[in-house]
């Protein structure tokens, strides 16, 4: 129980940094408690409605955001969170668990050559 607690301390902390918790949450619930892939990523997307909520209110209060770009955003996130969630459940958990990873190395792969030109996403 205790390393549920420290572990959604962790992401929630790094979700509110603007980071992404589920890049630590996804791993950490399949590899250290064996949580399958898509049951993984089904709770991520329940921890993030309220971690992401939260993380637009304090933002917005920061006039960090453009309110001009919010509820298209917020559109186009729903509706594609839904297709991706429909097409997680239709396949091979396998698969789904590499695709994930790829998207993960891509990320990682990104962030690092920005810090190499200097770019900041704090900019």
């Amino acid at each position: 129980m205790m390393w549920f607690i420290i572990i959604g301390l962790i992401c929630g902390i790094v979700t509110g940094m603007g980071i992404g918790g589920g890049t630590l949450l996804i791993p950490a619930l399949t590899m250290f408690f064996g949580v399958s892939q898509l049951t993984a990523q089904s709770i991520n997307l329940m921890y993030y409605i309220p971690t992401g909520t939260v993380a637009l209110i304090i933002h917005i209060k920061n006039k960090s955001i453009e309110r001009k770009y919010i509820w298209i955003l917020i559109f186009f996130g729903v509706a594609f969170a839904i297709a991706g969630s429909l097409f997680a459940s239709k396949i091979e958990e396998n698969m789904l668990r590499r695709i994930f990873g790829g998207f993960l190395l891509v990320m990682g792969i990104n962030e690092l050559r920005d810090k190499e030109k200097g770019i900041s996403s704090k900019e």
